[in-house]
């Protein structure tokens, strides 16, 4: 069984560096989505950010720099 690491938004904060406002206006259903990174417990306001989920979505995420080229035996040369 894993465990899980429930964050509020403040605590999210500080763990990943962007202030709480971009976190709840930016960021909060577009990147960080709710059932899959974050719930409402009981359905109410409070957020709470599940850190296991967002980490592991974090690494997925390629620099901004790379850039995937088509090869026509159908791979990816990233450069």
């Amino acid at each position: 069984m894993t465990t899980q690491t429930f964050l509020t938004t403040d605590e999210l904060s500080e763990r990943i560096k962007y202030d709480t406002r971009t976190i709840r206006n930016q960021l909060k259903d577009s990147v960080l989505l709710e059932g899959v990174h974050y719930f409402r417990p009981f359905g109410g306001r409070k957020i709470l950010f599940i850190w296991e989920t967002i980490e592991r979505d974090m690494r997925k995420v390629k620099p901004a720099s790379s850039i995937d080229i088509p090869m026509s035996s159908g791979g990816i040369c990233r450069v």
